[in-house]
């Protein structure tokens, strides 16, 4: 499909944070795009991801940004917090702070598994040396010099250095040079000396490096003084979210203004959000994503007032503590163990035993041991391969003298031409950007840098697309199309081995965006072992690099039905643009491998059947999808007629054995319906996807038989959780059938439901993404008497979609009454839910676990002749033995 691409090489200087998240993107991108990549690693630390920030120990040293918004990928939010859970620290949210070293362990984790995929197409080399100077090559290239002597030509060269180093130009000549005065106090073993030594010290510096090493320097008997010109801590974040707001009205007309009517708008911000949430943060934070622009908006002039003016205001409210570092510098200040100052160092003296005399401005001398650079970086980068590039005009200072000049990352000189391929991101683009030494913004510069870096391949002239089993073309090459052929087609026929198959095809092209769309529809639709926003993220990298309009459109559709925003629609829209889209198709109508569109009525679901016919003209997975819709219709005949013609065309179809499983219970064809059933399960059955489904079937049928012992052997036989049945088909399956039994008085003695809960992850039970699962859920709380998880799944619900606002959460409220055998609330809230549970989706057997619950609840609360109404309803549906038991048990 794509032409054969020569070899890329590409230098990263640096191996801190920025460094590392440019390895994973050039990685990542390389991988996907099938580019040959040679990509060297150049620092001399002995490990990459670390850097400066993150190689501390000190568990007191905690991000100053919540675990929320420290992932590697801006397009995968939750992806550092899905690290923390999977590396023993399951109970950790997106709210929380995580210490600084676990940080550094995240990023070389991401960047070794970003390593082991591209494996293959990407060769690392890590050289534990410095890159000191750098000259471009005839042909264009880069041409670095090494420490040790080497030199390395590369094509392009990324100079991920950090910050630059303080100056110290504050600290008078006498203490430069004294043997006490700590310059560069992240160095290893920098502060070994002072931690030791009992004796006071001085944090020349009031931000959160000082509190860092506040924290690390407490001790009792001993004083931390911090001073700085505006004696200014940084802000602590709040305890919670207060809330999120949108930037204020007007900001794109401020892109040429004066500083001072900025300044207006961003008091007015503030304003308004204390207004509104009760806290200036949100405020603050909605500028985020406009500060560098308005930073570029202003004068040199202007710049240079603001730094002066509000430089320590803004980052003490912009760089904020964790509450938990909060709290031990507000227990410090308690304790007198920390003292905040104002001013500056006038002079320092040699006091009695080498200690010193610190003369501050005001008047005030301080007798300490130490003194502590911790006024953070410098304006001027100032490591050898800087003044190297800056003394021969490749690069320039950028605006105030910091950082250095660059275009969309790419180092300008004095004329403002790009002279080489180099690049640079993070702390060095501080004068253009202001903001960009933060995690969210480096991860952004660094996805940027890897698309400029490996350019997109040429897809051939005239080179003919591979298709899908329903002729539909597929942006791929041919075997990876025949293990997505092979995945769509069990997919259609409900068999296992579908994710399988999609994961062998984004395995042969990481590129191929239909494949990682459909890995996250089966990871979020059907439980499936698949890490859902990772592979969502995959789906929308590729879709934007290599898809047709009908791919981008399939993992716009997958991407909504995820997030919630707006899924059934775009779904239905894309059908109506595309008909012969099968997978598209099988996720809309709700049948056994999909939960389906949750509003779509059965004339909906007919009329989208009859738009999409001719494009399968007959096929025996359209005509399947027809039968189970007209079962939910009540035109049992005409459905069951349809299931048989499927199946005679193909035997394995899941979704026509599902409906003829349908007829025969609303039918009241208990017996027959168990015999067959059962003998598709034992013979082509033995490798469905949903087998617990099919046996879930049986059972219902063994049910209304009124057949306890049978229901009791096939549910430890098939239904148990366990080898077979796990996740949300044991809730789905497993669950829902012991609720059903015990509420019917077919179960007797022990009642095995905490099986059913251990086999179900947490976030499935009390944070699930879809009403359906969310229903299931309920019930299997509910059977558990679990009455905290059930109003934890109560609150998740009126936070999330409409469907699980306006039916779940109210469900979830009734079956909370039923628990504290509150039945005559019970009863009148599962009543009233009865018209529009059909919402959550699914079928009238599953749904009908409801129904079944609003009975027990109707006799618990002696409400007989309710629940002889009820009965009589039922039984005028379908006749089953269980339901007559009921009702004769019922008193007169």
């Amino acid at each position: 499909m794509t032409d054969v691409r020569k070899r890329h090489n590409v230098a990263i200087v640096g191996a801190g944070a920025a460094g590392t998240l440019t390895a994973v993107q050039l990685c990542e991108t390389a991988h996907r795009r099938r580019t040959p990549l040679d990509l060297f690693l150049i620092d001399p630390a002995p490990e990459a991801g670390r850097g400066t920030a993150y190689a501390t120990r000190d568990p007191r040293h905690r991000l100053n940004v919540p675990v929320g918004n420290m992932s590697a990928y801006p397009d995968d939010p939750g992806h550092f917090l899905r690290w923390l859970c999977r590396h023993g620290e399951p109970a950790v949210t997106g709210a929380d702070f995580a210490t600084r070293y676990r940080y550094g362990a995240y990023l070389a984790d991401t960047l070794g598994q970003a390593l082991v995929r591209a494996h293959g197409t990407v060769a690392v080399r890590r050289l534990r040396t410095r890159a000191e100077s750098c000259t471009g090559t005839p042909d264009g290239r880069v041409e670095l010099r090494l420490a040790d002597g080497g030199p390395l030509a590369v094509d392009s060269a990324v100079l991920a250095t950090g910050p630059a180093g303080a100056s110290a130009g504050w600290a008078p000549p006498a203490l430069r040079t004294s043997p006490r005065f700590i310059a560069t106090p992240w160095a290893p073993g920098a502060v070994d000396p002072v931690r030791d030594s009992p004796e006071d010290v001085l944090l020349v510096g009031t931000g959160l490096t000082a509190v860092d090493l506040a924290l690390t320097l407490d001790r009792p008997g001993r004083t931390v003084h911090a001073l700085s010109r505006s004696g200014l801590l940084p802000q602590p974040h709040a305890l919670g979210p207060a809330g999120a707001m949108p930037a204020p009205d007007g900001l794109d007309g401020l892109d040429d203004t004066s500083l001072g009517r900025l300044r207006r708008a961003v008091y007015r911000q503030v304003s308004r959000s204390v207004r509104t949430h009760g806290d200036w943060r949100p405020g603050l934070d909605s500028l985020r994503p406009h500060t560098a622009r308005l930073w570029r908006s202003l004068t040199p002039e202007e710049r240079e007032e603001f730094l002066a003016r509000e430089g320590a205001l803004w980052n003490t409210h912009r760089h904020r503590m964790a509450p938990a570092t909060a709290e031990h510098v507000s227990r410090a200040r308690t304790a007198r163990r920390l003292h905040v100052h104002t001013g500056t160092v006038v002079r320092v003296t040699e006091a009695e035993q080498g200690a010193l005399a610190v003369e501050l401005s005001g008047d005030a001398t301080l007798p300490v041991g130490w003194v502590v650079d911790c006024t953070g970086p410098g304006r001027r980068l100032d490591a050898p391969l800087w003044q190297d590039l800056f003394a021969s005009g490749t690069a320039v200072p950028g605006p105030l003298a910091m950082g250095a000049a660059t275009r969309d990352g790419q180092l300008l000189d004095a004329d403002g031409r790009a002279r080489l391929p180099l690049f640079t991101l993070g702390a060095p683009r501080r004068g253009e950007l202001w903001e960009t030494t933060a995690i969210p913004e480096i991860r952004v510069q660094a996805a940027e840098l890897a698309h400029r870096l490996l350019p997109l391949p040429e897809r051939r002239r005239g080179s003919r697309r591979p298709v899908d089993g329903h002729g539909l073309p597929l942006s791929t090459h041919a075997e990876a199309a025949a293990s997505y052929r092979s995945g769509l087609d069990r997919v259609l026929k409900v068999r296992s081995g579908a994710e399988d198959a999609f994961a062998r095809a984004v395995a042969l092209d990481p590129g191929f965006a239909l494949g990682h769309a459909a890995l996250a529809l089966l990871g979020h639709e059907c439980a499936a072992a698949v890490d859902v926003p990772r592979a969502l993220a995959d789906a929308q990298r590729s879709a934007r690099e290599r898809a047709d309009e009908r791919e981008r459109s399939f993992v716009d559709v997958v991407t909504r039905r995820v997030t919630g925003d707006d899924g059934d629609e775009a779904l239905v829209r894309h059908l109506r643009e595309h008909r012969g889209d099968a997978l598209a198709l099988a996720a809309a109508v709700p049948t056994i491998a999909f939960s389906g569109v949750s509003d779509l009525q059965d004339d909906d679901a007919l009329r989208l059947l009859d738009l999409t016919s001719p494009a399968y003209d007959g096929h025996w997975f359209h005509t399947s999808l027809l039968a189970f819709l007209r079962q939910e219709q009540g035109r049992l005949h005409e459905a069951g007629e349809l299931a048989h013609r499927a199946l005679a065309a193909e035997p394995a179809s899941g979704h026509a054995v599902h409906a003829l499983a349908h007829v025969h219970y609303e039918s009241g064809a208990h017996e027959a319906g168990r015999d067959w059933l059962d003998g598709w399960v034992s013979g082509r059955g033995r490798g469905a996807v949903h087998r617990a489904h099919f046996s879930w079937h049986i059972a219902l049928h063994e049910l209304a038989l009124d057949d306890p012992a049978a229901v009791r052997k096939r549910w430890f036989a098939q239904l148990a959780p366990g080898r077979v049945v796990s996740g949300v088909r044991a809730l789905v399956d497993s669950g829902s059938l012991l609720w059903r039994a015990r509420v019917s008085d077919s179960w007797r003695g022990d009642f095995p439901v905490a099986g059913v809960l251990e086999a179900v992850e947490r976030d499935v039970l009390e944070r699930p993404q879809t009403a359906f699962t969310a229903l299931h859920a309920a019930v299997a709380l509910t059977a558990a008497g679990d009455l905290a998880a059930l109003r934890r799944l109560r609150d998740h619900a009126a936070g999330a979609d409409e469907v699980q606002r306006e039916v779940v959460a109210p469900l979830c409220e009734a079956f909370a009454a039923l628990v504290e055998e509150r039945f005559h609330e019970a009863a009148r809230g599962l009543d009233a839910l009865l018209p529009v549970l059909r919402r959550v989706g699914g079928s009238a057997a599953q749904r009908e676990v409801v129904e079944e619950t609003l009975l027990y609840a109707l006799v618990s609360d002696g409400r007989c002749e309710a629940a002889r109404r009820l009965l009589d309803a039922r039984l005028d549906r379908t006749d089953a033995p269980r339901d007559r038991r009921l009702r004769a048990g019922l008193p007169s």
